[in-house]
Parts: C-alpha cells; structure tokens; sequence
C-alpha cells in the first residue's frame, strides 16, 4: 500500500487525517512543521504529501517551491488549508500541487483525492528521474533514451501528448491538458456537475471556478 506523510501543525486534523488513512491501509507518518517534513521526506520516500499551507516555521507552499527546486517533487502534493485564498491555491498547482483540499475535510473527499492522486505518481517519478539524471550528469539525452523515455510517457516525435504540445510554456500545456480533462467528463457525465465533482474529486465551487479559469462553459451555460 501507499506510503503517505501528512503536514499539519494542528495536531487534532494531523492525527484524524493520519487515522483514516491507516484504516484504509496505508503506511501514515506524520510532521508538525517544514523541518520535520524535510528530514521524513528524505527517509520516509512518501508515494503522496498531504500539506498545510499555513505552518509557523516554513509555510507549505515556500516548502513545495523548495522541493520542486531542488528536483525533491517527485510525488503528488495535496495543499490543505482552512482560510487559503484562490490566488493561493491556484500558485501552488502553478508550483506543482496537484490538488487542494479545504478543511474541514470530508472522508469521502479525503480518499477520493487520495486515490486520485496517487494515480499520477508513475508519470511524476518517471519525469523527476528524467530530469534529475540530466542535472546530475550535465548531459543531453540520447536517441535510445529519448526513445524509452517517449514509449513511456506517450510522447510522439513531433513533441506532442495527443493534442498537447509540450513545446508550449508548462502553464499552457497544463490547461490544454485540463480542458480536455473536464471536457471529457462533461460529456461523459451529460454535463451533471454533481457527477463531474465526484469522478474528479472537486467541490463543485472549486470546480465552477476551475471551469471558469479555463474558459468551460458550465452545465448551467450549456442548458440555457
């Protein structure tokens, strides 16, 4: 089973968040501040972090920038925060976050995106050690590893995921990538947006506001 470390300096939602997670088989180890999430990282090898934004020492997002700096963002980030901001939530996913959980935290919504996820962990490793190994050689890549590397990740040779060119800025490729993501449950889902905030484990504000940033008519819209 996943091995997950959750941040929170609130010791009540550290061990709640922890407990559930235990009971539904995962390996927990948990950390009050940024230190201890440093040297947990380092020996734990967390498969996904549940992080607080707010934190007295380090906040959680100066904490995910030093991560990603560092090459260390190698496995999926779950912000939490009770009072964040959009602007917030929006510069941790800019960082590399993968998702935003507002507390109070639900069960359901807790292991909804907790399976999701940990879904993206293979292609988020597999791109950390691409690009660490670069770093650490100061070398280009092959022919052979460029190979291996586009069968892995479905890249074509024209630099492309299906659509998505990755020769555009990472911001761009990222909302191509989610517009063709809730397009697809859209209409999949007959444009149910109860539905769609279940298969994608966004509250449904989060998610009209998701839908607005990247300029998806929502189904009040489309019935009109």
């Amino acid at each position: 089973m996943a091995r997950i470390l959750v941040v929170d300096d609130e010791i009540g939602i550290r061990e709640l968040l922890s407990e559930i997670l235990y009971d539904e088989g995962y390996t927990v180890e948990k950390a009050e501040n940024a230190a201890q999430a440093r040297e947990i990282r380092s020996r734990f090898r967390p498969n996904l972090v549940l992080l607080d934004i707010w934190m007295p020492d380090t906040d959680g997002v100066s904490l995910l920038k030093e991560w990603k700096s560092q090459g260390l963002l190698d496995m999926p980030v779950i912000m939490m925060s009770g009072h964040a901001t959009i602007d917030t939530a929006v510069e941790a996913t800019r960082i590399g976050a993968v998702d935003f959980l507002e507390k109070p935290i639900t069960l359901q919504k807790l292991l909804s995106t907790v399976s999701n996820c940990l879904k993206k962990l293979p292609i988020m490793r597999s791109g950390s050690n691409i690009l660490r190994s670069m770093n650490n050689n100061n070398s280009t890549i092959n022919d052979k590893e460029l190979n291996n590397i586009q069968s892995e990740l479905k890249i074509t040779m024209n630099g492309s995921i299906g659509s998505i060119s990755l020769e555009q800025p990472l911001r761009e490729a990222r909302d191509a990538f989610e517009r063709i993501y809730f397009e697809y449950h859209l209409l999949r889902d007959k444009n149910s947006m109860t539905k769609v905030s279940e298969r994608t484990g966004l509250e449904r504000t989060h998610l009209y506001r998701k839908l607005k940033q990247l300029g998806i008519e929502s189904s009040r819209k489309r019935g009109s």
